[in-house]
């Protein structure tokens, strides 16, 4: 067994080529029989976990690692304004032997839209929405670090002046300021082309100020009175225990639901693009433009967004929008909606011709990899879009004209279900240790999972 602590330590090592070393000893580990999944796959996939290179406690190796232990058949990296972590992701899934797909999340412009001046699908902006570019063909990541790069770096200068802002309330209280060059950007893995997000400025706070006010009713206290937060019976007895492993991840949730608002700066144009152009850029490269549909939120199951309302009330004329905007998928997370809010989301879908993907983002060592809500009858579909984006990529990797979605795909005759259900056969054809060379075998061999008229 010491040999498979080795290489769990090495998956998520500050170092790629550690990682790359612990990949190597875990595939050995796996042929032999000395490491077995924890979990009997069933059917679960996850398309949209985050990692280090945005913000979450895994690298990409270690993601795809636990994904796979926990018994998942498919898993996705989908980080914040970059695509620096998906090349590992895909590499681990080889070593490994899980299907991995990739993408990325961005924020876009949508101020020329009749739904421009709303609260869509954003908790801190108006008339900016989430979308997610899904099925990013794996010779295009590069393609799409050049595209993100500038918004990363816009992005970077409104973080130091959030920490500014941040610096002159902690002034007032006499608390430790923050530094951006050493407190906050080590956090993150700008260095290899992540980016940085107000999770990295909220992590740095936190550590500050349990450096400053330790764990338990001290800082609880301080919170409440020199902060003004509300906490809750759970969100208490969460930062009194000492105990606590996820304790910082906890408080950064607190903060980022209460606290955020005080020094949050709204992003400019040049940070969130327009809709359109990252639309055109996503069909360009071969990806899916999907929408990221938030819905009405109850109680956070991360404790990072307080209860609202967003895009339900109009979600009809959404829809209408999507479509005329040319969006190819509504991406989804079940574990944070009611059955009633994903019915109509599918409904809507089906309507529409909008593929579903879904997922559950990862951003806390708390969250599980799981979603067991995918083996209930009414969202298997999901599972089927889940192979549809693995067979998608490895097929327009070898061109674009394989995608799902090209316009001059053989395919383009068929519907939307009946591509989704080809693709997703050729998904699950391929030698997960070597897609590319499996992928390239069905095409020259013409097989029926693609020529199938």
């Amino acid at each position: 067994m010491g040999q498979k602590y080795e290489a769990l330590a090495l998956l998520n090592a500050p170092r790629l080529s550690d990682r790359q070393r612990g990949l190597a000893m875990m595939e050995e580990l796996i042929d032999e029989g000395s490491v077995i999944r924890q979990v009997v796959p069933k059917g679960e996939v996850n398309n949209h976990v985050h990692t280090t290179f945005s913000f979450s406690p895994y690298f990409p190796s270690m993601a795809t690692y636990i994904a796979w232990d926990m018994g998942l058949e498919t898993v996705g990296c989908i980080d914040h304004d970059s695509m620096a972590g998906a090349a590992e992701m895909a590499e681990a899934g080889e070593f490994i032997g899980m299907a991995t797909t990739l993408g990325f999340e961005v924020r876009v412009d949508f101020s020329t839209s009749p739904l421009g001046k709303r609260k869509i699908n954003n908790p801190d902006s108006k008339g900016i929405v989430y979308m997610v570019v899904h099925g990013v063909p794996r010779n295009q990541i590069s393609q799409v670090q050049e595209f993100l790069a500038p918004i990363c770096k816009e992005r970077n200068l409104r973080n130091r002046a959030q920490v500014e802002a941040l610096n002159a309330i902690l002034d007032r209280y006499n608390l430790q300021q923050l530094d951006f060059d050493t407190d906050v950007y080590p956090l993150s893995q700008a260095e290899q082309g992540g980016s940085i997000t107000e999770r990295h400025i909220l992590f740095a706070l936190a550590t500050s100020l349990v450096e400053q006010w330790g764990v338990g009713e001290t800082l609880i206290t301080e919170l409440e009175t020199t902060f003004g937060l509300t906490l809750s019976k759970s969100i208490r007895t969460l930062l009194s225990d000492s105990e606590n492993t996820y304790f910082l991840y906890d408080l950064l949730g607190v903060m980022k639901s209460s606290f955020l608002p005080q020094f949050f700066i709204q992003p400019n144009k040049k940070e969130t693009l327009p809709v359109e152009e990252v639309i055109s850029f996503a069909k360009e490269i071969g990806g899916i433009p999907s929408y990221a549909y938030l819905g009405d939120v109850g109680e956070s199951p991360t404790g990072d967004k307080k209860a609202e309302a967003f895009e339900d009330s109009f979600l009809d004329e959404l829809f209408e929008e999507l479509k005329r905007l040319e969006f190819q998928a509504v991406t989804y997370m079940p574990p944070r909606n009611t059955p009633a809010q994903l019915k109509r989301v599918q409904e809507l879908c089906n309507k529409h011709d909008f593929m579903e993907i879904s997922g559950v983002d990862i951003n806390s060592p708390r969250q599980s990899f799981h979603c067991p809500e995918l083996l209930e009858p009414q969202y298997k579909h999901l599972q089927e879009s889940a192979w549809a984006l693995i067979g998608h990529e490895q097929l327009s990797s070898q061109g674009k004209e394989f995608g799902i979605f090209a316009p001059n795909t053989p395919q383009a005759n068929l519907t939307l279900t009946e591509r989704i259900e080809m693709y997703a056969a050729c998904g699950k054809a391929l030698n997960l240790n070597n897609p590319e060379a499996s992928v390239k075998q069905i095409i020259q061999q013409g097989e029926t999972l693609w020529n199938k008229p």
